[in-house]
């Protein structure tokens, strides 16, 4: 780790106060916002690679947790739509920017000109950083009343709507996590009105991932965008 100034001492304070966590050790979360590309520029200071991948861990067992003991009434398969709804890269950004993350987040100069502090990539990626310094810092329990505190509302927001996920959300959150494009879709149809036949592609940064085929509008999107998560999952 680097030697922080006053100032910048004062800012990583002020992020962990709305973190909610009092660091014994701040060099943790100075480390949790150290992404690859300004590591890549500074020599002797290690990335929170390895803290993202501890964070994704503790945050996955804090959800399910959860999940099971504040909703009882949900079966096993909802509860994983319910746990898939806030452990994703578009929502984890967006609790990463109702901390200002962003801005407090260390890129390498083609990243920061690139947009990075704005990705959810990034954001998501680095959230899952932080949640492991707290979790280093200060014990399970410490992480567990952090992501109680951020995502547990979010989960119960998500009761409402778990019906509504489907493979274009998925794709769209996959899309994020893989650092692209929002997923567009492009349609075509042939027949007659009485019996029309509609082809959708799911288009990410330019490129057809999937295709799919169906009697509405919305069946082929939703048969052009499972083919395109399989293609991203491939392509990982």
């Amino acid at each position: 780790m680097v030697d922080h100034t006053a100032s910048e001492r004062e800012r990583l304070e002020r992020l962990a106060e709305r973190i909610g966590h009092r660091f014994t050790d701040l060099s943790l979360l100075s480390r949790a916002l150290a992404h690859r590309s300004w590591c890549a520029e500074t020599k002797g200071v290690e990335s929170n690679e390895r803290l993202e991948f501890l964070g994704d861990a503790v945050l996955g067992w804090v959800v399910a947790d959860l999940a099971y003991s504040e909703f009882d009434e949900l079966p096993e398969g909802l509860l994983t739509d319910l746990r898939k709804s806030v452990v994703n890269a578009l929502a984890l950004a967006q609790v990463a920017e109702d901390l200002n993350l962003g801005p407090h987040i260390l890129l390498g100069k083609g990243e920061m000109g690139a947009g990075g502090a704005e990705k959810p990539s990034i954001l998501s990626d680095t959230f899952e950083a932080v949640i492991a310094a707290v979790y280093v810092d200060g014990g399970a329990d410490a992480a567990y009343e952090m992501v109680s505190r951020l995502v547990v509302p979010r989960m119960r927001r998500s009761v409402d709507r778990l019906d509504q996920l489907d493979h274009k959300t998925q794709l769209q959150e996959l899309s994020a996590r893989h650092g692209r494009g929002i997923p567009t879709y492009r349609i075509r149809s042939a027949g007659p009105d009485h019996a029309k036949t509609f082809t959708a592609e799911a288009i990410v940064d330019g490129t057809v991932l999937g295709t799919g085929i169906g009697r509405s509008k919305k069946a082929a999107e939703q048969g052009a965008a499972t083919e395109a998560c399989a293609t991203l999952d491939r392509s990982a």
